[in-house]
């Protein structure tokens, strides 16, 4: 039997940026931050912890064949396109966009003095070339506090949106005695990220913005959180 691997990528030893209007840091190499230890993981490709200062945001420009969706955690982020999308989200918002055979888009703060920050991420899709789409979706506090809420998956199933990378993103929040369990089934590769708080994966101690690299399959243990929000990717 396959045992499970867990390995953590600290917070402190992200790739830093600091633009003045955005501050960002880089789980896998991004832009400036090279790292040949860590270009990706499986389809996973860039988890970016941005903040963006009021009134600032990244101009337009083209992404292609990625998978692109920004997780909103405090303030509210605007997102503009070439396909003529236009939407903001908020606090538990998710910004979902498949740049396939090309788009160009915006993302900006529309506050002129509070912060946007927000995990954006990449994944590799399993087809090139596609037809572009957009999409949001509000993973309601409700639906992700001591359990995990599906929001992206190949198929949509139970309600999330669907991507065309191979892996399931989840949400989850976890205070107190809230505890969750569970089976990754059939994925042999994992990730998990610390968005917010801390908590115990496997007996693992992981703060803000700590990231574990799991192989091997098996069952996850989650708890003992301390205001924790994490993503979990299934692959």
């Amino acid at each position: 039997m396959t045992r499970m691997n867990m390995t953590v990528r600290h917070a402190a030893d992200r790739g830093m940026a600091d633009h003045g209007w955005l501050k960002s840091a880089h789980t896998f190499s991004f832009a400036n931050y090279h790292d040949p230890e860590h270009m990706q993981y499986g389809p996973l490709r860039v988890i970016n912890d941005d903040e963006v200062a009021g009134g600032g945001g990244f101009p337009p420009h083209q992404h292609q064949d990625a998978e692109i969706f920004s997780y909103v955690l405090e303030g509210s982020l605007e997102h503009k396109d070439s396909l003529g999308n236009g939407s903001t989200v908020s606090a538990g918002g998710v910004q979902y966009m498949s740049a396939g055979s090309g788009v160009v888009h915006s993302e900006f703060n529309p506050s002129a003095d509070e912060r946007v920050r927000f995990l954006q991420v990449w994944l590799l899709p399993s087809e090139r070339g596609a037809t572009p789409r957009y999409e949001t979706m509000v993973v309601n506090a409700e639906d992700k506090a001591g359990k995990l809420k599906l929001f992206l998956s190949p198929d949509g199933r139970d309600g999330s949106m669907a991507t065309r990378a191979q892996a399931l993103v989840h949400a989850a929040t976890l205070n107190g005695e809230q505890r969750i369990e569970h089976d990754l089934g059939v994925h042999e590769k994992a990730w998990l990220q610390v968005a917010a708080g801390t908590l115990r994966v496997n007996d693992v101690l992981l703060v803000k913005g700590d990231g574990v690299a799991i192989d091997g399959g098996g069952t996850l243990v989650l708890e003992g959180g301390e205001q924790a929000e994490v993503l979990l990717f299934e692959m």
